[in-house]
């Protein structure tokens, strides 16, 4: 195992502590979760990122979920050549704005109009407001452990009933602003049926993660996949699938063609863009009519559609449409997973890998994750150990339990393979600490 050097990451943070809230622009890059620092990257190539001080790491995050195709893919590179050789924004339509809107339709039967936007937070609030403006309704459900952006609204933690009203969950928020947001615990059809009973005819829409990543993988139990679809139509209410992270991740059609779901509005971001800024939002004509300059319902943004992420967004969904990766990267993610499992088994770890797709999270718990209280029940102190020691050894995953892993199609055979060979070194390491624990 080369020995892994930090010394300019190191004067790296210290410099950006000084003038960037906590040395990062997005709070769990600052390894809180799991102590120690962040490494800064000097560049990205295939499945793996190098460091500033020249340390290599098979890649696992993938910038939280865009790089389906590996770093600096060659379709991606070409067209971002191309398009930024034409200009860098214009502030006015373009044909290829239009291609990637009827790219995404044509995958996503559900959405038959779609608004660009800037991310994936800007996709939510916009669904959101339009959903609103389309019940006339003011109440939002979420359910606990699945991210929707950092809209005020949205950044709200549940009562301590099913039915209670929530609370602010972040500072900055007033509590006005949460008031209308009903929050429930994932996979619990019950609390989705008594929550409608007593606000039905002022709820206006449920957003919902398919696939949860945000709390680690979290996978819908069909009951609960039975309710989404059934008890929001029932009461005249819209339903939104947040596919931020799942589109065009899990499948072509994402994780409602999968799920068997019909949204009437969905968002998206991530794939879309290619590694680049981007989001979108789109469902049924009648709806999305609403929205100006059609309609009274009002969004905007000076740099959305802009041609960067656009032209990276077609030439990754061009590739994945024409290739169709998606078997080999579920067969390579499963083998990840199950050999994890396998050599937890072997060692006596209680430890669950749950995936989808090319999507999974090692969770640190004695039974499947179902909800956000059983993500919270999880031994992070056990996760840390599992972090450093994969860092250690030459793989980087995210730091933080309640993360998704990432595969792209970069990930070939070998890099499996060294993935499972760290994570034997790394569970070592944890059942050592545990043993040690147990003595003590």
């Amino acid at each position: 195992m080369k020995e892994i050097r930090l010394e300019r990451s190191v004067k790296a943070f210290e410099r950006a502590k000084k003038v960037i809230p906590g040395g990062v622009n997005s709070p769990v890059r600052a390894h809180k979760a799991v102590g120690g620092i962040p490494f800064f990257v000097a560049r990205g190539e295939g499945a793996f990122v190098f460091d500033i001080d020249g340390n290599r790491y098979v890649d696992l995050v993938m910038a939280y979920g865009p790089l389906i195709l590996g770093h600096r893919h060659k379709a991606c590179l070409r067209a971002l050549e191309e398009a930024m050789g034409k200009g860098l924004s214009y502030g006015m339509p373009t044909e290829e704005e239009v291609l990637l809107a009827e790219t995404i339709i044509e995958a996503n039967p559900p959405v038959e109009m779609l608004r660009l936007v800037n991310s994936g937070t800007e996709a939510t609030m916009s669904a959101i407001r339009v959903a609103r403006a389309y019940t006339g309704r003011p109440k939002v459900v979420k359910f606990s452990g699945c991210y929707h952006g950092h809209a005020d609204y949205l950044l709200v933690k549940a009562g301590s009933g099913a039915t209670t009203f929530g609370s602010p969950d972040s500072a900055g928020v007033p509590d006005a602003f949460a008031m209308h947001t009903l929050t429930l615990p994932y996979n619990d059809p019950e609390a989705l049926e008594m929550v409608f009973a007593q606000f039905g005819n002022e709820i206006a829409c449920v957003i919902v993660e398919p696939f949860v990543g945000n709390m680690g993988v979290v996978l819908p139990e069909e009951e609960f996949v039975e309710a989404l679809r059934t008890i929001p139509k029932k009461y005249g209410a819209l339903l939104i699938l947040d596919e931020v992270m799942t589109g065009f991740r899990v499948a072509w059609g994402g994780a409602w063609s999968l799920l068997r779901i019909t949204p009437d509005l969905m968002c998206f971001g991530k794939i879309i863009g290619g590694g680049l800024p981007i989001g979108a939002y789109g469902g049924r004509k009648e709806i999305m009519r609403l929205i100006s300059p059609l309609g009274p319902c009002y969004q905007a943004g000076t740099l959305s559609g802009n041609p960067i992420s656009v032209s990276v967004g077609l030439a990754t969904l061009k590739v994945l449409k024409e290739e169709d990766p998606y078997p080999i990267l579920e067969a390579r993610t499963k083998r990840l997973a199950d050999g994890i499992s396998k050599l937890s088994e072997e060692m006596g770890i209680p430890l669950v890998v749950q995936h989808i797709g090319s999507m999974l999270t090692v969770f640190f718990s004695r039974k499947p994750v179902k909800n956000y209280d059983d993500a919270l029940s999880c031994d992070t102190k056990a996760f840390s150990l599992f972090f450093h020691a994969m860092r250690k050894n030459g793989v980087m995953i995210p730091p933080s339990q309640f993360e998704a892993m990432f595969l792209s199609l970069a990930h070939d055979e070998g890099v499996i393979e060294h993935c499972l060979d760290a994570a034997k070194k790394a569970l070592e390491e944890v059942k050592e600490a545990q043993d040690a624990r147990e003595v003590a």
